[in-house]
């Protein structure tokens, strides 16, 4: 992983150092709030609906089992002893009182961390797929990529005021496990006919109260050409970006209103006015940067022990099945650990259970670990040797869940419970649906499928690309939520349908449950997944059976 250089140490050291001394004055009162606002935001400081919460950045998704013992620490001295993983993969403390904010803030630097640019209208954590550099399906691994970007948008002068915040995606795989489609721009690293390496550039996703889908603006950029490009496009945007309206703000709006062709018109403009001033120094850079992406040293050993747990114990059996990935090393599995048992909170962790995975990381995984978008913790690089060890520690620590890409493994995001901005509830509705399928021991027979909730229309959830995506908002002071169905968040990227009427918050468990039974009902074989029996049967057997069995028990 990346290592900081002299300048990246000053250059967080001096953030923190000013940003101890804006908290100082705001303390004395002389900062308003209003005046300290923009200051605690550009520190990733919000303030929620019950206290202060301070988003940390994991830059793609990458940390080490040092970084992670750090945020067990943060969590525990200076917060109510958890972390909540996001989909953005970053952390989340809820707790902490301003004026431990820049202590933490200095812990974070001691482990090469920070909290920049995790807030505000600026270019925010570059994210990842969070299987670089093991997945079998990858063309290169994406977090020099991400790095590169990293480096380039952080206090970049330009990009400091855009008329919002702006999210950029790297995918490095066939399969798409960033979600690039739903970003402002998605990176996929592909191959040309020739076999060169290259990018595929797609502008204008993103979610929220507007859900688009991003569009190809370029099918293959050079490798050389990507830096220019991409702050061609984000040039072009906070010129035409809409500062008038900040629900009308987001590139997605702009390449709407303006249409793709002259977006890209413009973009390829800009790119050739300051293409020449990129004097292949990047190039250089990213070639710094690659090699603190190396593979790992693989190890040789027997599987022996492997093959026999596997053969006999049901339990283990189930969580290799379930929780584990194809590695690009046929001895290496990848292991996703699911922070998602049933009727937890998805995506926290204790610090004794983040000291756990990184106990694991050093022990047994090259000392790697990543946060995924789905609220999950990944060990990337495990040789099969060590799995049954593995599964031991993890049972310890509550964290043996096999439910990965089950219908327990929730996407939820804060909701009312913390974010001032939430209408409805995310977590419990969470909760009680993962406990509801758990009991009906139904989730392994049903096999893949993503639910994902938002508590309001900003879609931190990203319910609008979840098989089954919940959206809670407020209807005249009661919680109500609305079911899309049939959204994906991979290479074949769609938006949900919306079905009818929303349900209040003590029908919405039930509702999914009918959803649910008549797809077991309507597929025509065990392997045929939830979303492809969607995309064969359409949206109306779904609609029936979740409306009309409602109706039916309302009449009785």
């Amino acid at each position: 992983m990346y290592k900081y250089n002299d300048f990246d140490e000053a250059f967080v050291r001096s953030r923190v150092a000013q940003f101890r001394d804006q908290v100082e004055r705001r303390i004395k009162g002389q900062l308003t709030e209003d005046e300290f606002r923009p200051l605690r935001l550009m520190n990733g400081l919000y303030l929620q609906l019950h206290a202060y919460m301070l988003r940390v950045a994991i830059p793609y998704g990458t940390l080490n089992s040092r970084q992670m013992r750090q945020l067990a620490m943060i969590a525990e001295k200076w917060d109510k002893g958890y972390g909540h993983f996001t989909t953005r993969q970053n952390i989340q403390f809820n707790w902490p009182k301003l004026q431990d904010v820049p202590d933490i803030l200095e812990a974070l630097a001691d482990v090469e961390m920070h909290a920049l640019q995790t807030s505000g209208n600026t270019i925010r954590n570059v994210t990842a797929d969070h299987f670089a550099g093991a997945a079998a399906d990858e063309v290169a691994d994406p977090r020099p990529v991400a790095e590169l970007l990293r480096q380039w948008s952080t206090d970049h002068p330009e990009f400091q005021f855009l008329p919002r915040k702006f999210k950029i995606a790297v995918s490095g795989g066939e399969q798409d496990r960033a979600v690039t489609k739903a970003h402002d721009i998605g990176i996929r690293i592909v191959r040309n006919a020739a076999g060169e390496i290259g990018y595929q550039i797609i502008v204008g996703g993103g979610l929220g109260r507007t859900p688009m889908i991003g569009k190809v603006i370029r099918d293959f950029l050079p490798k050389e050409d990507l830096l220019p490009y991409v702050e061609a496009v984000v040039s072009v945007w906070n010129l035409l970006g809409r500062r008038d309206n900040k629900y009308k703000a987001r590139i997605k709006i702009t390449v709407f209103e303006n249409g793709l062709e002259e977006f890209s018109q413009l973009a390829d403009e800009r790119f050739e006015q300051i293409r020449a001033g990129f004097t292949g120094v990047d190039q250089e850079i990213f070639a710094e940067i690659e090699q603190f992406f190396r593979e790992p040293v693989y190890e040789t050993k027997s599987k022996d022990v492997f093959d026999a747990r596997y053969a006999t114990d049901p339990a283990f059996r189930s969580w290799v099945d379930t929780n584990l990935s194809e590695h690009k090393t046929d001895d290496y599995a990848i292991v996703t650990i699911s922070v998602k048992k049933h009727g937890a909170t998805p995506g926290d962790a204790t610090a004794d259970q983040m000291r756990a995975m990184a106990n694991l990381a050093e022990a047994y995984g090259h000392d790697e670990l990543r946060i995924s978008h789905e609220q999950n913790v990944v060990l990337p690089h495990v040789h099969k040797a060590d799995l049954p060890v593995i599964y031991d520690a993890l049972k310890v620590a509550d964290l043996a869940t096999a439910n990965v890409g089950l219908i327990s493994d929730i996407i939820a995001c804060p909701g009312m419970d913390y974010c001032a901005l939430a209408t409805a509830r995310s977590i419990p509705i969470a909760q009680e649906i993962a406990q509801r399928f758990d009991d009906l021991k139904l989730e392994h027979d049903i096999g893949p499928l993503k639910i994902k909730i938002s508590g309001c229309i900003n879609a931190c959830g990203h319910h609008h690309v979840g098989h089954i995506g919940i959206l809670g908002l407020d209807r005249a002071g009661v919680e109500n939520y609305q079911i899309t169905l049939g959204g994906d968040g991979t290479q074949d990227a769609v938006i949900g349908d919306k079905t009818g009427p929303g349900f209040a918050a003590e029908d919405i468990t039930n509702a999914i449950e009918r959803i649910v039974m008549a797809y077991l009902a309507l597929r025509q074989r065990p392997a045929e997944t939830f979303l492809d029996a969607y995309k064969r049967l359409g949206l109306e057997p779904f609609k029936a059976a979740l409306y009309e069995e409602a109706a039916a028990h309302a009449a009785e």
